[in-house]
């Protein structure tokens, strides 16, 4: 029994207008715009797998009505390609550290050979259980001239003074609101 995968990217059917297409997925989907966004991204972006041939045709015209054109593949016949490795470096192993501190790494496909040139450091892996961060000097208790202050005497009122009311409110009773 073949199984098969809904795939996007990004098409849209003939006469479908970008914003309707969108609204559509978002209320299809019931998904937010930056979700909405990622499926417009370009990137081929599987929306679903291991469905049986029913359910894929199903989700394919569901989908199409909402104006998004998807890719329906069985991932039966999905094959890996393996790809012809780069040509290595005559004089240095695959992996190196250059005298700099620095890691070369040949690519292991033609997406991440996009990525040779690009000067990183080594950070390599700590042992199980080490510590990762920086060791921290003591804190030493800063020098302070407490010789000017003093001590109140026991049930001494520390607070501020309360003040007087210095006038009583006036009496307004005899005010009143008007219709």
């Amino acid at each position: 029994m073949s199984r098969y995968e809904i795939a996007f990217s990004g098409d849209l059917m003939p006469g479908a207008q970008p914003e309707q297409v969108r609204a559509n997925l978002a209320r299809l989907f019931q998904a937010d715009a930056q979700r909405i966004a990622l499926l417009f991204s370009g990137r081929r972006i599987v929306i679903k797998q291991n469905l049986d041939e029913a359910a894929a045709e199903k989700y394919r015209l569901t989908l199409e009505r909402a104006g998004a054109r998807v890719e329906v593949c069985d991932m039966d016949a999905i094959e890996e390609i393996e790809l012809a490795p780069p040509p290595a470096e005559p004089d240095a192993p695959a992996t190196s550290v250059a005298a700099v501190g620095r890691l070369r790494v040949a690519p292991r496909d033609e997406y991440m050979a996009a990525f040779i040139d690009v000067n990183a450091p080594d950070f390599g892996i700590a042992p199980v259980g080490a510590d990762l961060q920086d060791a921290r000097p003591a804190p030493h208790a800063p020098a302070l001239d407490l010789t000017h202050l003093s001590v109140a005497p026991v049930g001494s009122d520390l607070g501020p003074q309360k003040q007087a009311d210095a006038a009583p409110a006036p009496d307004t009773s005899h005010l009143r609101l008007a219709d």
